[in-house]
């Protein structure tokens, strides 16, 4: 059983409000690090600098913050040509790019291109006269075996203790770096910050100076989005802004770049505009998929997760419009956070276990057509974990929550991948880097008869979930304005719908109830029996019903609403769906009512 209480409703002998929340849901169901130079004065009006990853092996995109509007460049000279802080005369410089930031500071953006590989190169921004610390980065070769490391949600300010979220960031990456030197990527999950406007906090993400010498891979979470600050912070290779998109205050779009033979997809699931995605998805993976042996697509909002978030509306709806097609597209592997714990999938074909004789916990899978394995990562800073919900959700091969701070290392050879999440934080029973779950992906080998195989793997039926929630954001239903009927005042009006969606294969009954309770305004009342509704079924599906209709106690003598009273429900055995309840209210209260602005709670209750 699941309640969803309302905010209190109003009346008044000038205006009748019914107030309703819609709030919550039923229950159910991975570039070497270099020292940094020596090259500028104590004081530098140029900070926040973070070397990005570029479209391709041979380029980085380097943004930072500067505290004046000046034109500005970067130079950069290979790092055995820079001596004592000494830049040489053959050293290149790229004008940057940029503006004013959401923090009342300026923003630039340069692009360094045609990179040798495996060269060391040392950089610093600003302009003649005037530059910032010098720090030095290494490419490596264009080809071949590499490893990158996976940071999941650091949220930096989330605990409360911005100083302490730091200090447990800054430690994961020096633990993950010092354990994989060679790490030639720092993937975010998304979610760096608490707040998106808040420059303290990103200030705090940027202190580890890995940020500056290993390109980052930056991902939009639900905690970034808020702001433009995450796209002025962060510039991402061939971004499509109409992909996933922002606002005119909120950060969006998708991206992609290709690192040696993956081709990498990143993008912003806090956008629901999921037919963006698969649009933007399949023109990418069109037009570069060839040159790749393998695909990873990054977003925030994992859609197999093991904590609270794994059962949120919004999760649902990824989680029945992306799979299938991201199993469609090729995609090999699949990297996400938002649930502050971890967990592995089995490999999943169209949303559902590709294999059902796969085992929980396999350190070896092997991928047929269309198989992709999902990795949600733990916090990687320590500012907030989330308990696992531990209902037996289909999907889950591992999951784990130690509430200790993790880090993944990805390993990618042409033959496989290996995803390795270990601890950067030690528990009572286990050490600094020991290993959470460890598991290697490989493709089938390719059928090389000159026969054709045709196969078909019919899985077990997934138990499915069964959520409902209030729709609109507005918690305030207006009766408007009660009219004077004589005997009586009248007003009426409708609630919100509410949509319920079952994908339960068992079809098991559900039913969906509501009940009022008395309306006050300071120390005065009047009896919610005096309320009652016609249930409706505004969008039919699933098999749901609408209840009947209850008369307002002032009519039929009755008690109207004051008592449990059936909104909608559907039958045993019912079909899967989805289903849209509705109901018109009518308010009839006695003549004698005193005049005030009067409230009540209606409480809307699920059973299944």
């Amino acid at each position: 059983m699941s309640t969803h209480d309302t905010a209190p409703s109003v009346f008044r002998r000038t205006s009748v409000r019914l107030a309703t929340v819609a709030v919550g849901l039923a229950a159910v169901v991975g570039g070497a690090v270099l020292t940094a130079g020596t090259a500028t004065a104590a004081t530098s009006p140029y900070s926040d600098i973070v070397l990005g990853v570029g479209g391709d092996d041979a380029s980085r995109l380097l943004t930072w913050y500067s505290a004046v509007n000046t034109d500005q460049v970067v130079q950069y000279a290979k790092a055995s040509e820079v001596v004592n802080g000494t830049f040489p005369a053959s050293a290149k410089t790229v004008t940057a790019t940029g503006g004013a930031t959401t923090s009342g500071e300026f923003n630039r953006v340069a692009t360094l291109a045609g990179l040798a590989e495996n060269t060391a190169y040392t950089y610093r921004v600003g302009t003649d006269g005037e530059w910032s610390t010098a720090y030095s980065f290494r490419t490596q070769h264009f080809d071949g075996d590499f490893d990158f490391l996976f940071f999941g949600d650091p949220q930096i300010g989330s605990s409360g203790n911005t100083a302490n979220d730091a200090a447990g960031w800054t430690d994961t990456v020096n633990v993950a770096t010092q354990a994989y030197p060679d790490a030639e990527m720092l993937f975010s999950a998304g979610d760096q910050v608490e707040k998106a406007t808040d420059e303290t906090q990103y200030a705090a993400f940027l202190q580890p100076d890995q940020l500056r010498q290993i390109p980052f891979v930056a991902t939009n979470g639900n905690h970034d989005v808020g702001s433009k600050a995450y796209e002025q912070h962060f510039a991402t290779p061939n971004t499509d802004r109409s992909a996933g998109p922002g606002t005119a205050t909120a950060s969006g779009g998708d991206y992609w770049f290709v690192h040696k033979d993956v081709l990498f997809l990143d993008i912003n699931s806090n956008s629901l505009d999921d037919a963006s995605h698969i649009a933007w998805m399949t023109q990418v993976i069109k037009d570069h998929g060839d040159e790749a042996t393998w695909k990873v697509l990054a977003f925030h909002h994992s859609v197999y997760s093991a904590g609270p978030h794994a059962t949120d509306a919004d999760v649902v709806k990824r989680r029945a419009d992306l799979p299938t097609v991201i199993s469609q597209l090729g995609v090999d592997l699949v990297l996400q956070g938002h649930d502050h714990s971890y967990a592995r999938s089995y490999l999943m074909h169209n949303g559902d276990k590709a294999d059902p004789a796969e085992q929980p916990g396999a350190d070896s899978v092997v991928a047929g057509p269309g198989g992709v394995l999902y990795v949600t990562a733990n916090s990687a800073s320590g500012s907030k974990y989330y308990d696992l919900q531990n209902k037996g959700f289909p999907w889950l091969s591992v999951q784990n929550q130690e509430k200790v701070r993790n880090y993944t290392a990805v390993e990618i050879t042409d033959d496989t991948i290996n995803v390795k999440t270990l601890r950067s934080q030690a528990t009572s029973t286990q050490a600094v880097n020991s290993i959470v779950d460890s598991v290697t992906l490989s493709h089938a080998p390719a059928e090389t008869s000159d026969g054709q195989t045709v196969q078909v793997t019919v899985p077990d039926a997934a138990p499915g979930e069964f959520v409902w929630t209030i729709d609109g954001s507005n918690g305030l239903v207006d009766l408007g304005t009660a009219t004077d009927q004589g005997d009586h005042y009248a007003a009426a009006g409708a609630i919100n719908p509410i949509r319920v969606t079952d994908t339960r294969t068992s079809g098991t009954p559900w039913s969906i109830s509501g009940q009022v309770g008395d309306f006050s305004a300071g120390d005065r009342s009047f009896s919610g029996s005096y309320l009652g509704w016609t249930p409706r079924l505004v969008q039919a599906g699933g098999g749901a019903q609408a209840g009947p209709a209850v008369a307002s106690g002032f009519v039929a003598g009755g008690k109207g609403l004051s008592v449990s009273s059936l909104l909608g429900q559907a039958p045993d055995g019912h079909d899967r769906g989805t289903a849209k309840l509705g109901a018109d209210l009518d308010l009839e209260v006695p003549i004698d009512v005193s005049d005030g602005t009067y409230q009540a709670t209606l409480t809307l209750t699920a059973l299944s």
